[in-house]
C-alpha cells in the first residue's frame, strides 16, 4: 500500500499517518521528522536547514527530492509507505511521479486533509508546548499556512486531476478517532 497525505501543518496528517502505518505495517515517511532529525547533525546542511525552518520557509526541492528518493528505495518501503509532507511543490510532484514511474511504483491512495485554519493555529500552539518545538509559534504558523496555500494547496489539485479515482478528501476538523475511522473505511474498500 502506497499512500500520500496532503493537508496544512496541524491538520493531523502526521498523527493519522503514524496510526495507519502501524495498522498496516508500512513505513511512515515524514519529511518534517526527517528534517528535524537532520537538525541534530553538526554540518553545513543542518545549519542551512535550521535557518530555513526557523523562519517557517520550505526546504528547497533538491534537498528534499534526494532525501525522499533514498528513503523510498530502502527495504523498509518495499511493503508500502505513507508520504507525509511530500510533495509540497509542483516541481517536487513532477520529480516524485517521474521517480515512481522509473521504479514501477504506483500510488494507491491520496488523502487531502481539509481543516479550518483557526483550528490549525490552536492545535499547533498546543503541540508546541507539548513537544517543545521552537518552529511552532504564531508567526511561523502563519508563514507556514501562507506557504501551504501558495505552494502546496495547488499540488493537491494537481494530484486530484491525475488520480481522481484514488483521491479522497478528509474532514480534519474532527476528532482523531473519527478521522481514523474515515481513513480505514476507504483503505478497506481499496483492499477489495
Amino acid at each position: 500500500m502506497r499512500v500520500i497525505f496532503f493537508g496544512p501543518p496541524g491538520s493531523g496528517k502526521g498523527t493519522q499517518a503514524k496510526l495507519v502505518a502501524d495498522k498496516y505495517n508500512i513505513t511512515h515517511i515524514s519529511t518534517g521528522h526527517i528534517l528535524r532529525e537532520k537538525l541534530n547533525d553538526e554540518d553545513e546542511l543542518s545549519i542551512k536547514l535550521r535557518d530555513i525552518m526557523s523562519s517557517g520557509n520550505l526546504v528547497v526541492d533538491d534537498i528534499l527530492n534526494k532525501i525522499i528518493a533514498q528513503k523510498l528505495l530502502n527495504n523498509e518501503c518495499k511493503s508500502g509507505f505513507i508520504l507525509d509532507g511530500f510533495p509540497r511543490t509542483i516541481p517536487q510532484s513532477e520529480f516524485l511521479l517521474s521517480f515512481l514511474k522509473t521504479k514501477n511504483i504506483d500510488i494507491n491512495f491520496i488523502f487531502d486533509f481539509k481543516i479550518d485554519f483557526k483550528v490549525v493555529e490552536k492545535r499547533i500552539l498546543i503541540r508546541s508546548k507539548q513537544e517543545k518545538r521552537s518552529d511552532d509559534n504564531l508567526d511561523v504558523i502563519k508563514t507556514r499556512l501562507d506557504k501551504y496555500m501558495e505552494e502546496t494547496h495547488p499540488v493537491s489539485k494537481f494530484f486530484r486531476e491525475k488520480y481522481s479515482s484514488n483521491y479522497f478528501t478528509i474532514d480534519a476538523d474532527q476528532k482523531i478517532s473519527q478521522i481514523q475511522k474515515e481513513l480505514i473505511k476507504v483503505l478497506k474498500k481499496g483492499e477489495n
